[in-house]
C-alpha cells in the first residue's frame, strides 16, 4: 500500500545538491550540501523539510515534521472558522400578491436581515401572467423601500426567464 503524498519533501526526497537550511534551532544559516544538511537534522534529531522548493537553492527547514503538519492544520482549521458563512434565504411573491401575503412575508425578511442572512426575493410568473413584469417589479422596489432601514439591495430587480429576482443583504449593525 502507497503511503498518502505529503505537501513538502522531508529528508532522503529532497532533490537538489545545496540547500539553504534555516530554522529556530539552528544557529549557523546558511547554504549547505543535501548531505551536510542531512547530518545537520539528524544530529537534532529532527526532520529536514523543503518548504520553498522554487528558491534558488531551495530553502530547507530542520523541524519536527509531525508538529509542523499539526500545526498547519490547526491554522487552517482557525481561519476556517474565522470565516463568515453567507446564508441566503428565498422569498417568492406572485404577480398578484396581495396586501396580506405581503406583509407577512415582510416580516419573515426583516427577520432573516436581523439574523444576518441575506434575502434573495422573487417574483415567479406562471403561464400568462409573465404579462405583468411591471408589477412584479413595483412589488420587489416595495419590498427594498420596506427594508431599508435594515437592508440595502445588492441587485436591482432583473428578469431571467420566468422569475424577477432581487438580493437584499443586511446592513452592518454598529456594535456597542
Amino acid at each position: 500500500m502507497r503511503e498518502p503524498e505529503q505537501p513538502h519533501r522531508i529528508n532522503e526526497k529532497i532533490r537538489a545538491r545545496s540547500v539553504r537550511v534555516v530554522g529556530d534551532n539552528i544557529e549557523n544559516q546558511g547554504v549547505y550540501s543535501i548531505q551536510e544538511a542531512l547530518k545537520m537534522a539528524d544530529q537534532l534529531s529532527l526532520d529536514l523539510v523543503e518548504i520553498s522548493p522554487n528558491a534558488d537553492p531551495p530553502v530547507c527547514k530542520i523541524i519536527d515534521y509531525q508538529k509542523f503538519l499539526y500545526q498547519q492544520k490547526k491554522k487552517q482549521k482557525e481561519i476556517k472558522a474565522k470565516s463568515v458563512k453567507v446564508i441566503v434565504k428565498e422569498i417568492r411573491f406572485g404577480p398578484q400578491t396581495d396586501e396580506h401575503d405581503f406583509n407577512f412575508k415582510l416580516k419573515h425578511a426583516e427577520k432573516f436581515l436581523n439574523e444576518g442572512a441575506k434575502v434573495k426575493a422573487f417574483v415567479f410568473f406562471k403561464g400568462r401572467s409573465i404579462l405583468f413584469k411591471e408589477q412584479g417589479e413595483i412589488l420587489l422596489l416595495r419590498l427594498a423601500q420596506e427594508l431599508e432601514e435594515i437592508g440595502k439591495v445588492e441587485q436591482l430587480p432583473k428578469l431571467e426567464g420566468k422569475r424577477m429576482t432581487m438580493f437584499i443583504s443586511p446592513k452592518k449593525v454598529a456594535k456597542k
